[in-house]
């Protein structure tokens, strides 16, 4: 169990880390890209709104570990 709990936690810091390689990638197309800025502002949009879930998920994952663990 102790093996799992360790890969669930390097999963979770590689979601953490590509959501914020990725985000910053987008601002950074986003400000030299006039023409296509409404893509990478989706995008960007889209980065947070995994990330939101991701996080959630794994919160939700914890408090039900935490109520059915006694």
């Amino acid at each position: 169990m102790v093996t799992l709990e360790e890969l669930a936690q390097a999963l979770i810091v590689f979601i953490r880390l590509g959501c914020v390689c990725r985000f910053i990638y987008t601002m950074i197309r986003l400000s030299g890209a006039d023409e296509e800025a409404s893509k990478y502002k989706k995008r960007s949009r889209n980065v947070v709104l995994f990330y939101i879930l991701a996080e959630s998920i794994w919160q939700i994952k914890e408090i039900i570990l935490f109520y059915y663990a006694k």
